[in-house]
């Protein structure tokens, strides 16, 4: 008897441990692919972010400090698009398996091989009219590749996280994006650049913008989103609608005066800053 019951004892803990050692491999898997859909994500942000940078630099804004940073943001996106094609150890990220995606993200590499020589140029002091229209033609293209590629790496999650959660990280991340597309979009109104028609695209992302916010905390069926029931995000939430209350009035005006377009460089990172904390919160 006592043979027995420790044979079933046996067999029980190892059918414990296989079980544990699956559910441990599932949560593995989610937080791969979350990474992936996040930092993917975060690639849309900096093609905007670097742009901005650039026509800061261009309006004579902080220009050594944005020039650093349009160094930095640019190195940031070349090492994250080698590391979600290849794997990144220190990003977290593993080497992409799918053939639709490797070929999307070519396509992305292409764009930016042509991309990066303009962000070079205005790193390095040459902020010319033509360098400055090439970019504004440029960084859209670039944007709506990369962000097909999220979107693929969303559906591609199906297997691992819930759709209602790889949409809520796609679109928590779109929504740092959109601080930086709004901004560049001002700016570009700002240089003269497209002014009407950014003022009708920047008066888009401002929308686009507040409905995302309002639909990760109650839900939008439009959008594919359920809201959240986390303490913790609703609070950080809550904390991007407080700056954004302040920003959207900047938006709203259009205020292309240097103090104007100063607030709206000191609001947008903070902004963009608390996004991302709530980004990294959905698992």
């Amino acid at each position: 008897m006592r043979s027995y019951a420790l044979t079933k004892l046996s067999q029980f803990s190892m059918v414990f441990i296989c079980a544990l050692s699956l559910n441990t491999g599932v949560y593995a898997a989610d937080n791969v692919m979350g990474k992936m859909i996040n930092l993917a994500g975060k690639q849309r942000m900096l093609t905007q972010k670097m742009s901005k940078e650039a026509l800061l630099v261009a309006k004579g804004i902080d220009t050594a400090a944005n020039q650093a940073n349009l160094k930095k943001t640019a190195n940031l996106f070349d090492k994250t698009l080698k590391g979600l094609k290849n794997g990144d150890a220190d990003l977290g990220l593993v080497k992409t398996e799918n053939a639709d995606i490797i070929k999307q993200l070519d396509q992305v590499a292409a764009l930016w091989a042509n991309f990066k020589p303009l962000i070079d140029e205005i790193a390095g002091g040459n902020a010319k009219a033509e360098v400055l229209a090439k970019i504004a033609a440029g960084n859209v293209p670039l944007l709506k590749a990369m962000n097909k590629a999220v979107k693929m790496y969303e559906k591609s999650a199906g297997s691992t996280l819930s759709a209602e959660m790889a949409t809520a990280i796609n679109l928590a991340g779109k929504q740092r994006m959109l601080t930086q597309k709004m901004t560049k979009e001002l700016l570009l109104v700002a240089n003269n650049i497209a002014a009407e028609e950014n003022k009708a695209n920047l008066a888009k992302t401002t929308a686009l913008f507040s409905k995302t916010l309002t639909g990760l905390v109650k839900g939008d069926a439009d959008l594919g989103l359920v809201g959240t029931k986390s303490a913790d995000i609703l609070a950080q939430l809550a904390i991007v609608e407080k700056l954004w209350a302040e920003y959207k009035e900047v938006l709203a005006k259009v205020d292309t005066s240097t103090e104007g377009l100063q607030k709206a460089a000191n609001i947008n990172l903070p902004l963009l800053k608390e996004m991302n904390k709530a980004v990294g919160m959905y698992k």
